[in-house]
């Protein structure tokens, strides 16, 4: 893609923006049903391209992409009437006597930019969301992930005319080449890395943005956990989409106490989870591209694994690996690790705990394995991350009555739901001033006593 076809499309989607055409409940509701039907009617199609893509088998693909986005069109189509209607709100005595409301309008023009480790979810969740509060998109797949790009360009163009939404696929050169565009609000998953290049080419322009980032997140397990729930639930998280998920558990924070009888219990999950060989379970999936796998098997100290490592370069994958006795200057600890290697270190004190996750930024996701109140309280009110669960992993994201979004290095803004349909929604405060009344107090010239101490009282 060149500028100038760019700039065109951006024209395009502007231009029937302005129309108003996007502006009724009814038609986005359409649009909407449109959506649902397109992606309920292939997803065979959608589960070939992300088991090209990412080896995700067909249960996979339903539960962590398609289901969730079927479930996203639902959420909006039931509660898209309430989000754009008029919010009442309170007058001041001062502006006696008026009406005052918020009322959401769509920001206009939106670009997409979405991720290749949940290639499906992670572009038409958002898409669901801009539709719904009545924008116009132009979405921007991921290159790592092409069978997956094609089938949303494909599903995409079945629904909607270019000039309402389109899909954009290939990428750096045509990532840098919509970014030079005026969009009315950016919305981007992925790396903290191009996240900085996004907020920098948006600021050029005064584009709002929404950023999903990542980050290494903890988890956490003190010495009054369930130990053996722990250990399943963590696998579970930690291992789907062999841990190319932005919200897995990125390494385990132990209590000294319980290392060992967690780490047994790791090893039977893995098994339990996997099968004695990961790497023949048709089900567990792959790295994205060698690039990746190269990256991950260079993070692994050999010396250190106590489970796993094995690996098949061939068809890029990576068996789940327990890594022990790590510090804070190993290699797997100075980067988010994006993949099957699970690091462990311990601690012999909770606030050891907190001065060490507040090192290292404010990660995406925080999980805390425990039944001690006072440090479950610690964990909810001091440490700094975007989202996370108690006795759990992941889950937290799976709902549509929750925000999902990071703070600080892990993003800014949230989406799902209401948040998903505030993201792409700006809140006009408005006072609609009653005319058959009209106080003078506000006028010059400010000579009236009486005057005076009436407004005082009105503005305390």
């Amino acid at each position: 893609m060149e500028s100038r076809q760019a700039e065109a499309l951006v024209k395009s989607q502007r231009d029937y923006f302005r129309t108003g055409a996007t502006l009724p409940v009814s038609f986005r509701l359409e649009a909407l049903d449109k959506l649902y039907k397109a992606v309920s009617a292939r997803q065979p199609e959608i589960c070939s391209a992300l088991k090209s893509d990412l080896g995700k088998s067909e249960t996979e693909s339903f539960m962590c992409e398609i289901g969730m986005v079927l479930s996203e069109i639902t959420y909006m189509r039931k509660h898209i009437r309430k989000f754009s209607r008029p919010k009442t709100v309170w007058t001041p005595l001062a502006q006696f006597h008026s009406h005052s409301f918020t009322q959401s309008v769509p920001y206009g023009n939106t670009l997409i930019m979405s991720p290749w480790n949940y290639p499906f979810l992670l572009s038409m969740e958002p898409l669901v969301d801009a539709i719904a509060a009545g924008n116009t998109a132009i979405l921007k797949p991921s290159a790592y992930s092409p069978a997956t790009a094609e089938i949303i360009k494909s599903l995409v163009e079945d629904c909607f005319p270019a000039e309402f939404v389109t899909v954009v696929t290939g990428g750096r050169q045509e990532n840098s080449v919509l970014l030079e565009q005026k969009f009315d609000l950016i919305f981007f998953t992925g790396s903290q890395a191009v996240g900085k290049e996004v907020l920098r080419r948006a600021a050029e322009h005064l584009t709002p943005a929404v950023l999903e980032l990542g980050g290494k997140s903890p988890c956490i397990v003190d010495a009054s956990a369930d130990i053996q729930l722990a250990a399943k639930r963590i696998v579970f998280g930690k291992f789907l989409n062999c841990g190319q998920t932005c919200v897995a558990p990125d390494y385990i924070l132990c209590h000294a106490s319980v290392k060992e009888q967690l780490i047994t219990e790791l090893k039977k999950q893995i098994t339990a989870q996997f099968g004695p060989n990961p790497l023949e379970n048709p089900d567990y999936g792959k790295i994205i591209n060698r690039k990746h796998f190269d990256r991950l098997c260079g993070l692994i100290s050999r010396e250190k694994v106590v489970f796993g490592g094995e690996t098949d370069p061939a068809a890029c994958r990576i068996a789940p690996t327990i890594l022990s006795d790590v510090t804070p200057d190993d290699p797997v600890m100075g980067q988010e690790i994006f993949g099957p290697l699970l690091p462990i270190l311990t601690f012999d004190k909770f606030e050891e705990v907190i001065s060490f996750v507040e090192s290292g930024g404010k990660p995406l996701a925080a999980y805390l394995f425990s039944r001690n109140a006072e440090q479950i309280e610690q964990y909810r009110t001091r440490l700094p991350f975007g989202g996370g669960c108690i006795n759990d992993t992941i889950i937290h994201l799976a709902t549509s009555e929750m925000g999902f979004g990071g703070v600080g290095e892990s993003g800014m803004g949230a989406y799902h739901g209401r948040e998903g349909f505030d993201a792409f929604s700006h809140k006009k405060s408005i006072v609609d001033k009653k005319m058959w009344l009209d106080l003078p107090m506000r006028y010059q010239p400010y000579t009236s006593k009486l005057y005076q101490n009436l407004l005082h009282l009105f503005l305390k």
